[in-house]
């Protein structure tokens, strides 16, 4: 996340292609926040509203840094709620209070 390089995985049996935003816990489990750039999904990648993804991190495999273009989508039209307990956020404004800063 700090070298803000995409990750290729697979998540749910589907390719993915991700830049993740937010690290961090809810439930006992931990999660990612991110911006899908590419690969399959069951919901439309059809604009920069739709490409935000919330996965837990024990179900994702296959997962490799690549060299692809990082992108973060902007700005939320609100707040995310993926992650409760925030560890890393690469936002340098983040306003959920990470345990670790970059």
């Amino acid at each position: 996340m700090r070298a803000r390089r995409p990750v290729a995985c697979s998540y749910q049996g589907r390719p993915r292609e991700l830049c993740p935003i937010v690290l961090g816990w809810s439930d006992g489990r931990e999660k990612v926040l991110a911006y899908q750039v590419g690969g399959a999904s069951s919901r439309p990648l059809t604009s920069p509203e739709t490409r935000w993804r919330c996965l837990f991190l024990d179900e994702v495999t296959e997962a490799r840094l690549t060299d692809g273009r990082w992108a973060s989508g902007g700005t939320h039209r609100s707040d995310q709620t993926c992650v409760r307990d925030v560890d890393l956020d690469i936002n340098p404004l983040s306003p959920f209070g990470p345990r670790r800063r970059l």
